[in-house]
């Protein structure tokens, strides 16, 4: 085996293009292993705990591709590298002959097409701020998909776009669908009459998908940011949001999707929903139906019940749920637990969801299952970056530790499978649970990349005498590009157990959780 490297200084790549450029390399003929990332600290430690790059690799700095391949033969490394710049070449010489003018700046493109009113921006945390505040400039709405940008620009970016009465959705805004066009992380849902608001992008997708799946249809689905509503920010943007939707003639339902708001922000946001004549409904996660109580608002426990409760206001009916028949959970529950040994206590989930990630801990903390987590509800139970899992762990894989330097997991897989395969080789581990998220701008067969890592865990395993529960849930419609359907039959082809939704996925891990501890003390 062979190991080469080399650095392209002060030559900057989006991590799409870098992610799709290392798994065709990782493809080639004699490759064992090969990367492409900007040179991050974080890249650093990933591609020289790979075994990528070494001491002798040349020095590199934020702004430096670097490109790490292992493989049977010098040659066949080489030919990897050559195909790195054959790729990037082909890319650059694509734009150069597009048939439409090619914009290098935000002015340009707007100069050319004077009618856009709308940018989305993803770019390196540490130039958002500028390029939100050219677009802001010229009249544009922005969604601003970057992440690693400080509260204050956040703040300050707000205020400009409210002066000027346009929209700033983020930073670290995934998911947003207008007037039926889908922006960021979502999905292909049916039109109609429920406007949303949230500032949770997997959770915006979770429930804009079920409430396709219910019958249900989306007027729009506006994302604002996950730090929206804390105290800082003072929910600048879900006010205009909240506004936006009650002056829009085909919005007839509200949903609003969040953390717990700050006391102070949760206080204005209800006066300025005793002004609405359209039913809401409110899914704070983790927080308490007390601070809806002489409220018009309809509280919602999880997204599960936001999507029904919306879909019976948009069909006139009564907005109340029938009682929850956990009757048909159990029995699966009975069923997958004969299949473990008495010591597999312990559950772990590896989301690409952070708010998908965050309703399982609070549905696992009804049921009285306390884990460890980056995005942990109570600081004690915070896992460091980088460690380990221990007893009961759930971990939001698009955090920024994970995603610094590297794609979204929603996009590269590796990162995931990597852990999929260490969380295995515990003994005292019985389910394994993941969110398989579809929809634009996610990786084209999500399904198709869990499921080749679900066989081997569920291998190893038995290797080592046991079996390994692997619980799933699909967010995404069957009009989306990978198809509902079809990824269901992967994963369970796989061996995996799908549910509806993520809710209910965590209700069986925790079903079988319980069962399991239960049998351990008797």
């Amino acid at each position: 085996m062979t190991t080469k490297n080399q650095v392209r200084k002060n030559l900057y790549f989006d991590s799409v293009t870098l992610m799709v450029a290392s798994s065709a390399m990782r493809q080639m003929e004699g490759v064992i292993n090969a990367a492409v990332m900007m040179g991050t600290d974080h890249n650093r430690d990933l591609m020289t705990n790979a075994g990528l790059i070494g001491p002798d690799t040349p020095p590199f700095g934020v702004n430096d591709t670097v490109i790490g391949v292992q493989a049977q033969t010098s040659q066949a490394a080489e030919a990897a590298i050559a195909y790195f710049d054959t790729f990037i070449s082909g890319k650059k010489s694509a734009a150069k002959t597009q048939t439409q003018a090619h914009a290098t700046s935000l002015p340009g493109a707007k100069s050319q097409y004077p009618s856009t009113n709308f940018a989305v921006i993803s770019v390196p945390g540490r130039y958002a701020r500028a390029e939100a505040e050219k677009a802001l400039g010229l009249g544009l709405h922005v969604l601003l998909f970057s992440d690693n940008v400080s509260i204050q620009d956040e703040v300050e970016l707000k205020e400009i776009a409210l002066e000027k009465g346009l929209l700033m959705m983020g930073p670290d805004c995934g998911t947003t669908i207008i007037n039926g066009t889908a922006l960021g992380f979502a999905n292909v849902v049916r039109r109609g009459k429920i406007g949303l608001v949230a500032a949770a992008g997997t959770g915006l997708q979770e429930v804009t998908v079920l409430i396709d799946q219910l019958g249900g249809g989306v007027s729009q689905a506006l994302g604002t940011g996950g730090r929206d509503l804390k105290a800082e920010v003072g929910g600048r943007m879900m006010s205009l949001c909240l506004e936006a939707l009650r002056n829009d003639p085909n919005t007839q339902v509200i949903v609003i999707l969040s953390k717990p708001p700050a006391k102070e922000v949760m206080a204005d946001m209800l006066k300025q929903l005793e002004t609405v004549d359209k039913p809401v409904i409110a899914a704070f996660l983790g927080g308490d139906p007390s601070m809806l109580a002489g409220s018009r608002v309809v509280w919602a426990d999880d997204l599960e019940q936001a999507a029904k409760l919306a879909v019976l206001a948009e069909q006139g009916n009564p907005i109340q749920l029938p009682a929850y028949d956990s009757k048909k959970l159990e029995h699966l529950a009975d069923t997958l637990c004969a299949q473990l040994l008495p010591g597999q206590t312990c559950l772990r989930g590896l989301y690409s969801g952070g708010t998908l990630c965050y309703e399982t801990m609070l549905l696992l903390q009804k049921e009285g299952i306390s884990t460890w987590s980056n995005i942990a509800l109570d600081p004690a139970w915070k896992l460091p970056d980088g460690e380990p899992s221990r007893g009961d762990t759930l971990l939001d894989m698009g955090e920024d530790f994970f995603t610094n330097g590297m794609p979204h997991p929603m996009i590269d897989f590796r990162q995931r499978v990597e852990r999929m395969e260490c969380e295995a080789q515990d003994d005292s581990v019985a389910v394994l649970l993941l969110d398989c998220v579809g929809g634009y701008g996610t990786h084209q067969d999500p399904a198709g990349e869990l499921a080749p890592a679900i066989q081997r865990v569920k291998e190893m395993a038995i290797k080592a005498g046991r079996e390994l529960v692997v619980i799933a849930s699909v967010t995404a419609t069957e009009g989306d590009p990978q198809v509902r359907s079809t990824q269901i039959q992967v994963l369970e082809q796989a061996g995996a157990v799908v549910m509806p939704c993520n809710a209910q996925a965590a209700r069986l891990a925790a079903c079988i959780i319980r069962r399991q501890r239960q049998e351990g003390k008797e």
